[in-house]
């Protein structure tokens, strides 16, 4: 049984030797192998996955590779376990964690800066400086789960202290999986943002990130609040979560529409959550003079910009990579006093063995499929609609 040197354990919760896990072969696939269960080093847990979510990034490193690099390259055909979105139990201890304890439910961001660099030290960890350098190092301190290092397609994973959030037990497993989704809108808006209450803001794109910045937004006191897509079904569950209107792109034009809507002028913020090669323009045109446009998708291709526009109105252009500042722990306080609903984003749960069938729902969105869910233990894991 499991007893690595100078790691806490408990005997009622014993953690086996090896687990299941998912891994990456040639591109788009996946194999499910027994693999040893990771050992925690100095701050540093060992948790027990009982949920992991899909997300769009995953779909993109396990059929194109970015931006994914393992021992220095392409993650394929190197015994990489993707994977990012998941929460679970704390189930052995590192050297010297008190912090946390064995059987205390947590979800986990994704990265774990290297502690030392410029960014890590001011709390921006996700634009770490060693992140290209030392991709993978844990001895370096680097680590982002899924990305550099093994992720969550499994049933036992390491993270640092440092990336943990501890979570009600009123919360379920799905709901938490979604607290860094929730989180990442959370830094754009605020951290990087400075979004303060009666703004204005636009969401471009409703997946995941923009249906939950639609939620993080109205929670935050913005007002109006605007979502834009072309799927009437998402647009509606984007009203149930604050959005004061919202535009069919494929109705009218989205650009004249926002500012019908606000006014006859643009708003203080646009977050970019679709990718579409021309919704950069289009962000740059629903903001007034002196706003902000936050990218959080990531395009296919290189997209050409109105960089003129930009300047001659003074407009701020940032991106976002992921959930700096520990965005996620206020995410979790919003979502556990249920400032908003989480849960309307996630739609389907599978098991974990049913991996390549939850990709494929979430990569062709079959039956509409938002946010896909695996879970690894129990009758819980038994494939089922969410309500």
């Amino acid at each position: 049984m499991y007893a690595p040197p100078g790691v806490k354990t408990a005997n009622d919760m014993p953690v086996p030797d090896t687990m299941r896990a998912w891994v990456l072969g040639d591109p788009g696939e996946l194999k499910l192998i027994d693999k040893p269960v990771p050992v925690p080093k100095r701050a540093e847990v060992l948790v027990r996955i009982d949920a992991v979510a899909i997300c769009a990034t995953d779909l993109e490193i396990i059929w194109h590779g970015p931006p994914a690099s393992i021992q220095g390259g392409m993650p394929f055909n190197k015994n990489f376990t993707p994977g990012h979105e998941y929460m679970g139990t704390v189930a052995a201890l590192g050297p010297g964690v008190d912090e946390y304890r064995i059987g205390q439910r947590v979800t986990v961001e994704i990265h774990a800066g290297c502690g030392q660099c410029k960014r890590c030290r001011a709390g921006m960890y996700t634009s770490c400086h060693n992140y290209g350098l030392n991709y993978g190092d844990v001895d370096k301190g680097h680590r982002a789960n899924g990305f550099t290092t093994d992720g969550g397609f499994c049933e036992y994973q390491v993270n640092n202290i440092n990336t943990l959030v501890a979570i009600p037990d009123a919360m379920s497993d799905e709901e938490a999986t979604l607290v860094v989704t929730a989180g990442t809108a959370m830094y754009g808006l605020t951290e990087l943002g400075g979004l303060v209450a009666g703004e204005s803001v636009v969401v471009t794109g409703p997946g995941p990130i923009g249906l939950l910045g639609v939620a993080v937004a109205k929670a935050l006191g913005a007002q109006p609040v605007i979502l834009t897509g072309t799927r009437d079904n998402r647009l509606k569950i984007g009203l149930e979560l604050g959005a004061d209107h919202v535009v069919n792109a494929r109705q009218e034009d989205a650009v004249e529409a926002v500012r019908r809507l606000n006014g006859g002028k643009g708003v203080d913020y646009v977050i970019e959550c679709s990718g579409a090669p021309n919704a950069v323009n289009e962000a740059i045109r629903m903001v007034n003079r002196g706003g902000k446009v936050c990218l959080a998708a990531f395009p296919h291709e290189e997209t050409p910009v109105d960089v003129a526009h930009i300047v001659r109105n003074n407009i701020y252009l940032y991106g976002i990579r992921g959930e700096g500042k520990s965005a996620t722990h206020r995410a979790e306080a919003f979502m556990a006093q249920k400032r908003f609903d989480a849960t309307k984003v996630h739609t389907h749960t599978f098991p974990l063995e049913d991996l390549p069938t939850a990709i494929r729902y979430a990569r062709e969105r079959i039956d509409d499929a938002i946010k896909v869910v695996l879970k690894t233990r129990g009758s819980a894991a038994q494939r089922v609609a969410a309500e």
